[in-house]
């Protein structure tokens, strides 16, 4: 089968960045002919500048300025040589000033993302093995995919999961050497800590364990001189530590530095890493300007700015804390984050505090996962008490004011982050002109109503949900059982506005990996079944594809019908413990992705759907003119010379000793093809459909032996749509006789034979069912998971063996 198109996790991310840009809160330009750090315009608007990362206020500092324009009227504005060679003469004062700092060697480069990417490659030697703190910056998860090049296992863990990272060292111990753990000092959205001593204690118990920090947001504001919140913690550092510090944003110049206590891996990233090698070296004016910062870092100058700083922290505390705002971290870091949960919240919320003039970040997916969706804020040196007094009152409301318009509550996003908040709270109330309808079973559905909206497709009419919730039920594994919830929103007067169905169950994270991830996973699985697993509530089930949610888009409340949907959709996917909803399946341009995506669900692209309408042709030649002239040439080689090698069957109730046979020529082809990773069906289901007169079978015979090589289990929607759901073949004859194929062009004449308009063939191999005049619909699906790990964990497996 041909291999289906898979998403790539940069759209997803493209999208939902442009959809935050065109809601005005991302991509903006400071305005204006000057800064001075306390405040920025931007659209026009001067506004207190609550969003920067120079948290001492250092790059406003005259001293760093005048050193720079000094240095730039001595040696220019760049020195263009590989400091491999020579260094300017700016860049030895400074190295010996950093050097102090930290009291060991040090290598200074251009930024940190240029210096992950030269030190991570040549401290991690083959025989080693990373592990990533799935929040560490992206930095240093963009340097260590390099590593899987040379076949060096890098995996992820959840973060600052201790638990999680002593297994993961249990399992991999004596296949490696050295185990790096990379995680950040300060994490850059909720302003948390690396739990350090504790990551100590593992290093004391585990040797093989060594950690890499990016400690570029606790640089300057903590620490001994400045070095930041790890030297903070650790006053001296050991030889299996590798540190990461900043000469950028509290620094107040520009760079990065690399804290290497072992003298020998030093020289090593010295004489050869990478950007260190063959990048130009930091300009002139920026080598001068952070000699001039670390003079103050020093001095006891620098404790007297962390004091400063510290005393606006805690003021910004004191008055959080006399709110009802959901801080989702409580530190003494200068970051904070305010929740909102929902994107539209967010969108809202900033929005507002541009316009009332302050300046805050929007923090989204994929910095952080889509339902935690806030606004990062971070207080500097610049911010005066009053200001941060007049940050607090316009947070206080707006935020109540953005959860209105966004029809959002405090509640709600305490469940989104699990944190505690006020319960004296107003709870969300239904809208008056609108009501649900909530079942658990088909049965408790008006069928004419049923029909009307959703039953002529697919399989969704009544007596083919009857038959998957009979399917889907009292089975001994889990994965094999599902629970079914059906919701019908109405007006005031009845009318149906929408409707849809879900169902719950066990799904595989690889379910739309690439068949090479997919492959690697199963290896997993034959020790641990439910290795990589994740209970799903989806929209449909995974049995049926196509048009899942009707929607009367005309109605005035079709847009409140859907947010009430997915509101009930979130409460309960809480309430059976879900760790991801996805609504499927839409077209790649449906409307409502925009809706979706401020409610909470990022976009991810689904196979293509594979639909056949065209059946006005009476005869063989007739349907071969309705393809295309190269498609012609293929069934005239490819399948009309292979007709007369079957006996074709069309079976309506085959017997158990017949569709054992069926169910083992269904798991032959679900071994093979991982496209479409699902768990295999119990027999149950096959036997079931044969006693169902919905279904029949498409059989074919190999002549003269008779023997059973290929079937197809189609189900007949009485609204003229035939399904052929699930395959089954025999791989020893499949390619010689062109089985996949005959039965596709069978299908296609059963479905004529019954009068049927309509062939919903499915997903995956597309290209081969465009052969028979199939038209391909692009398809994606929306989807809310609790956290980004399994998302990013799978990115990183596509990167690995893609």
């Amino acid at each position: 089968m041909a291999k289906i198109k898979h998403n790539n996790f940069l759209d997803t991310v493209d999208e939902v960045i442009t959809n935050a840009t065109k809601a005005g809160v991302l991509h903006l330009h400071a305005e204006g002919s000057g800064l001075n750090g306390r405040k920025i315009t931007v659209n026009g608007i001067e506004s207190f500048h609550f969003g920067t990362t120079g948290y001492l206020g250092l790059e406003q500092d005259q001293r760093l300025k005048n050193a720079a324009i000094e240095a730039i009227q001595k040696y220019g504005t760049q020195f263009p040589l590989s400091k491999t060679y020579i260094s300017h003469p700016l860049y030895a004062e400074l190295e010996e000033k950093i050097e102090s700092i930290y009291d060991n060697p040090i290598l200074i480069t251009k930024n940190s993302t240029l210096g992950h990417i030269a030190v991570i490659p040549t401290a991690v030697r083959d025989d080693d093995a990373v592990i990533l703190d799935h929040q560490v910056h992206w930095s240093v998860q963009n340097a260590a995919q390099l590593l899987k090049i040379r076949g060096i296992p890098v995996s992820l863990i959840r973060h600052n999961s201790l638990d999680m990272l002593e297994d993961r060292i249990k399992k991999i111990s004596g296949k490696v050497k050295k185990i790096w753990y990379m995680a950040d000092g300060v994490y850059s959205m909720y302003g948390d800590y690396a739990p350090v001593e504790d990551l100590i204690a593992l290093c004391n118990k585990y040797p093989q364990l060594h950690l890499y920090f990016d400690d570029v947001h606790g640089m300057s504001w903590k620490g001994h001189n400045g070095g930041g919140y790890i030297m903070e913690v650790l006053k001296e550092l050991p030889e299996n530590i590798l540190l990461f510090g900043t000469l950028s944003k509290t620094f107040g110049a520009s760079g990065a530095v690399l804290v290497c206590p072992d003298k020998t891996l030093f020289r090593k990233i010295k004489n050869f890493g990478g950007p260190l090698t063959f990048s130009a070296q930091l300009e002139p004016s920026a080598v001068a300007a952070a000699s001039a910062s670390a003079d103050i870092h020093l001095s006891t100058e620098i404790y007297t700015l962390q004091n400063a700083l510290q005393l606006r922290i805690s003021y910004f505390n004191e008055l959080l804390s006399q709110t009802n705002l959901p801080l989702i971290s409580n530190n003494d870091s200068p970051v904070f984050y305010i929740g909102t949960g929902l994107p539209a919240t967010g969108y809202n919320f900033v929005k507002r505090m541009l316009d009332e003039g302050f300046f805050v970040n929007l923090g989204l997916f994929p910095a952080v996962p889509v339902k935690n969706t806030g606004v990062r804020i971070t207080i500097s040196c610049h911010n005066e008490l009053e200001d941060i007094k007049a940050l607090v009152d316009a947070l206080e409301y707006h935020y109540e004011k953005a959860l209105k318009a966004t029809n959002n509550t405090l509640e709600r996003v305490g469940k989104a982050f699990n944190i505690p908040v006020n319960q004296n709270i107003t709870k969300r109330e239904l809208d008056s002109d609108l009501s649900v309808i909530c079942a658990d079973s088909i049965e408790e559905i008006d069928p004419e109503l049923w029909k009307k909206l959703l039953g002529n497709h697919n399989m969704l009419n009544v007596e083919g949900l009857q038959f998957l919730e009979k399917c889907f039920s009292n089975n001994d594994r889990k994965e094999h059982n599902w629970t079914f919830h059906y919701f019908i929103i109405t007006d005031r007067k009845g009318y149906p506005i929408l409707a849809t169905f879900l169902t719950s169950g066990l799904w595989k994270n690889d379910m739309l990996a690439p068949d090479s991830v997919s492959k690697a996973i199963e290896k997993d699985r034959q020790a641990d079944p439910y290795a990589m697993t994740t209970k799903v509530l989806s929209m449909g089930c995974l049995f049926t594809e196509g048009t899942h949610l009707y929607v009367d888009n005309k109605h005035s409340k079709s847009n409140d019908a859907l947010k009430e949907l997915l509101y009930r959709i979130e409460e309960l996917g809480e309430k059976l413990g879900a760790g991801m909803s996805v609504l499927r399946d839409f077209k790649k341009s449906t409307p409502l992705a925009e809706l979706f995506q401020k409610e909470g669900y990022i976009p991810i692209a689904m196979p293509d759907s594979c639909v056949i309408k065209d059946l006005n042709w009476n005869s063989e030649e007739e349907f071969i003119e309705t393809l295309s002239s190269r498609s012609r040439k293929h069934f005239r080689k490819e399948v009309q010379p292979f007709e007369e090698k079957f006996n074709i069957s069309i079976i309506d109730s085959p017997a158990s000793e017949k569709i054992e046979k069926y169910h083992e020529l269904y798991k032959n082809v679900k071994a093979k093809n991982f496209g479409l990773n699902t768990f295999t069906y119990p027999e149950k289901v096959f036997q079931n459909m044969a006693s169902h007169l919905a279904w029949e079978f498409i059989e074919l015979k190999l002549k003269p032996e008779d023997q059973i090589v290929g079937v197809l289990f189609c189900y007949k929607n009485p609204h003229g749509i035939y399904i052929p759901i699930l395959i089954g073949m025999d791989y020893d004859y499949s390619r010689e006789f062109q089985v996949y194929r005959q039965l596709l062009y069978q299908t296609i004449k059963r479905a004529k034979n019954l009068n049927y308009k309509k062939i919903d063939l499915g997903f995956s191999a597309s290209f081969e069912k465009r052969k028979f005049g199939a038209k391909i619909i692009e398809k994606q699906a929306f989807i809310q998971a609790s956290d980004n790990f399994q998302l990013e964990q799978l990115d990183m497996m596509r990167n690995e063996f893609s």
